[in-house]
């Protein structure tokens, strides 16, 4: 599965105000709660998480990929995508502060190792972070991954 595969207008929400971590957090999985991706109690495990853990779910720099397990909520696949109007701090010093939140479900523990690896792509492209940075509408973002999905970075 491919991250264009799933993601729809409806999970992604652009320039987000959200007050700190746990906001901006709880916009992405509220997307995958509406899509009936996960349930609300998946989303408060993945708040839980890095509670407890750490801000282990922020990767690189400016970008955070909120999860939980298959059995806190998690009623299939799919990805939200929400930017921030103004980042966040998660607590990570390496990687604060987080502009970009993906948030992340799979029903089960394999099924979405293809699309990890898809996303890891996507976001290893400097031209793809920017064009992302700048995206200003759902469909400019549903483009993007599409281009990306097809072979390559989206041209400049």
């Amino acid at each position: 599965m491919k991250a264009a595969d799933c993601l729809t207008a409806d999970v992604i929400h652009l320039n987000h105000t959200a007050a700190d971590w746990e906001a901006a957090l709880r916009a992405g999985g509220g997307l995958l709660v509406r899509a009936g991706k996960c349930t609300p109690a998946y989303v408060d495990a993945m708040v839980a998480a890095v509670r407890h853990m750490g801000p282990y779910v922020v990767l690189a720099p400016g970008i955070a990929l909120g999860h939980a397990r298959p059995q806190d909520g998690a009623l299939g696949t799919g990805i939200s995508l929400v930017t921030l109007a103004k980042s966040v701090d998660f607590g990570s010093p390496e990687n604060d502060p987080v502009w970009l939140v993906i948030s992340f479900c799979a029903g089960d523990g394999e099924g979405h190792i293809d699309l990890l690896s898809d996303l890891a792509r996507f976001l290893g492209s400097e031209v793809n972070i920017q064009r992302l940075k700048t995206a200003k509408t759902a469909p400019e973002v549903l483009k993007l991954f599409e281009s990306s999905q097809q072979g390559g970075e989206q041209q400049v």
